[in-house]
């Protein structure tokens, strides 16, 4: 019996599937090549043969389980990222889209307390592009300064661009005191990225991230040392660092 023609849909799945393969295994050479593997211990690691990792380096995978690419991301310490696009017919959003997300649920956080909250404040009039990500300015005329991030690019350079603002927020507040935060957006690679780099992190951001999470959720008084927090759905949450003590 005949195969009935298959659907427009169908094929572009199939196209769409092949390419998407093809770029999947690219990435699995290239991330097990960066780690020194040969196709045999990778293999090992996650229960395949050596001529499966083979083919899918060679873009013949479209037909492989979900939980496989799953599993291969893992041991590649390159975890899978897998979400639909926006519809087609919608709009695009703003690049920063991700960011602007964290500012307006900082925004919403903040202005339950009654704070003054301004967002991407001048920090040097004479040079608008100089700006505080979000400030608060307290009831005694102090500031405090929070940095929201999404993804990093130089990390050494996002550090001096923080302590550039802050010094010139300091301009600003009555007594000439900012405290300082980053707020990190709690993706698989920003989470990986502080357990690369636990003591540059922890020296930069002594502050108690417990306590700095509890100024923002709460309102209460935030700790005068630089804090770091991750930003999920329901807010700011404690950066739990593996060594580290006296968190209050």
């Amino acid at each position: 019996m005949a195969k009935g023609k298959r659907s427009r849909i169908a094929v572009a799945g199939d196209l769409e599937s092949t390419r998407l393969a093809a770029t999947l295994g690219l990435g699995v050479k290239d991330a097990r090549e960066r780690l020194h593997l040969t196709q045999h211990s990778l293999a090992r690691r996650i229960g395949l043969s050596q001529a499966r990792i083979s083919a899918l380096e060679r873009g013949l995978g479209g037909a492989t389980p979900l939980e496989t690419w799953v599993a291969i991301g893992i041991a590649l310490q390159r975890p899978l990222a897998v979400s639909f696009t926006r519809p087609l017919m919608e709009p695009p959003g703003p690049s920063d889209a991700g960011h602007l997300d964290m500012q307006e649920g900082l925004l919403q956080l903040l202005a339950a307390h009654g704070r003054t909250v301004r967002v991407e404040l001048p920090t040097r009039p004479t040079n608008p592009s100089h700006s505080a990500d979000v400030a608060i300015r307290t009831r005694d005329g102090r500031y405090l300064f929070v940095e929201a991030w999404n993804r990093f690019g130089d990390l050494g350079a996002a550090f001096r661009s923080t302590d550039r603002k802050a010094a010139d927020l300091a301009g600003l507040a009555e007594d000439g005191e900012v405290r300082t935060a980053w707020v990190i957006w709690a993706t698989a690679s920003n989470r990986a990225l502080l357990r690369r780099y636990p003591g540059l992190f922890q020296s930069r951001f002594s502050g108690s991230s417990r306590a700095w999470a509890r100024a923002l959720r709460d309102g209460t008084p935030p700790p005068r040392d630089p804090g770091i927090m991750w930003w999920d759905r329901v807010g700011p949450v404690e950066v739990r660092w593996p060594h580290r003590t006296g968190e209050t």
